[in-house]
């Protein structure tokens, strides 16, 4: 069949045709999300973002992203406002990645780039897929002007970060502590009857040596101190989602990213995205058992240069454990993913029959 230039069909899954576009950028501050802004102008959305550093601008990196995209017009759009960017250099489309890296002269063979050191994780900051400062029209939040104003202060703090700093410490408003009281509270009754024994082991040590409690939002800086004594797992900050390629990565590194901004308090028992609670409450604990901790750095591990194919094959297995994990103790059903503990109604609903359940 016939389809547009600078695009590319998967036959195997039958999605639609992705586009790839490529560029360069010079190191600076923002520069990246200049990019996005450009791509945003363009009415495209992205669907994946892969960075490593640039062959051809020094300082500088090159970014394969791609983007729904799919008609001549539209690409030609997307180019336009892309070179727009003074830092660019070098925009072009491309139709995969595999094609891009020829485009870039990198001579990988075929391998995704992956970070080789601690410090590499530095070019994720600014690549978030969603939320962070942005609030889409269905977050409780969107409409809140001071709201957004916080978060925006916040992931700011997130995409200046870099390796060896110390992790920022956020003034939490009263606001937000009452928030987080109710998440705390309503959670922390739960835990003796619906979590592992893991989980209960290691909380009431978060209690002890991070001031995990009602009254305050502990702060990632004490935390990641304690897990490195655990486990050697830091933390980091993030604006908001990353890609699961970076998300993975990081764990090869024993290094989670986390949020520190909290959901809206209009609603404190819905977030449409991961916040401080679920990060805290719900991954931070398992970060400190050593049996859990190897088990999450092993699939990053694997993660490093993996096929796109096999990204999606380890994300599901972390989004069936880490995630959404259930596991047995004796005669009962425990759960230990974070997207369980860190939510009172699917913490809840889990532990009943209706859900289906796999082995």
């Amino acid at each position: 069949h016939s389809q547009e230039p600078g695009t590319h069909y998967d036959a195997v899954t039958n999605r639609m045709p992705r586009t790839t576009l490529f560029f360069s950028v010079h190191d600076m501050v923002g520069a990246l999300d200049e990019c996005l802004r450009a791509l945003k102008r363009a009415s495209v959305s992205m669907t994946r973002i892969e960075s490593r550093p640039s062959k051809s601008v020094d300082p500088g990196y090159d970014f394969f992203v791609d983007v729904d995209a799919h008609t001549k017009e539209l690409v030609q759009r997307v180019i336009e406002e892309v070179k727009k960017v003074k830092v660019v250099r070098d925009v072009r489309f491309v139709g995969s990645l595999e094609q891009a890296e020829e485009c870039a002269v990198v001579n990988e063979h075929a391998v995704p780039w992956f970070p080789r050191k601690v410090s590499d994780l530095d070019t994720f900051a600014e690549k978030v897929l969603e939320m962070g400062e942005e609030l889409s029209s269905d977050h409780p939040g969107a409409n809140d002007p001071v709201y957004r104003r916080r978060r925006y202060d916040i992931v700011q703090k997130a995409k200046e970060y870099r390796t060896g700093q110390a992790l920022p410490r956020i003034e939490y408003t009263q606001e937000e502590k009452d928030t987080w009281r109710q998440v705390y509270t309503r959670l922390r009754a739960m835990y003796p009857k619906y979590a592992c024994r893991e989980f209960l082991h290691v909380f009431p040590l978060l209690e002890q040596n991070c001031s995990y409690g009602p009254d305050d939002i502990p702060q990632i800086e004490d935390i990641s101190r304690f897990l490195k004594d655990c486990t050697g797992f830091t933390l980091r900050p993030v604006m908001g989602l990353l890609t699961p390629r970076d998300f993975l990565n990081s764990l090869a590194f024993r290094v989670f990213h986390s949020t520190q901004y909290i959901r809206h308090h209009s609603d404190p028992y819905y977030t449409p995205e991961p916040d401080c609670c679920h990060e805290l409450l719900g991954h931070v604990p398992l970060f400190a058992d050593p049996n859990f901790a190897e088990l999450a750095q092993e699939i990053g591990l694997a993660s490093l240069g993996a096929s796109d194919e096999d990204i999606e094959k380890l994300s599901t297995i972390f989004w069936f454990t880490a995630e959404f994990g259930l596991c047995r103790e004796g005669g009962e059903v425990r759960a230990f993913g974070a997207g369980l503990l860190s939510s009172f109604g699917e913490l809840e609903y889990a532990l009943t029959d209706k859900p289906e359940k796999r082995t």
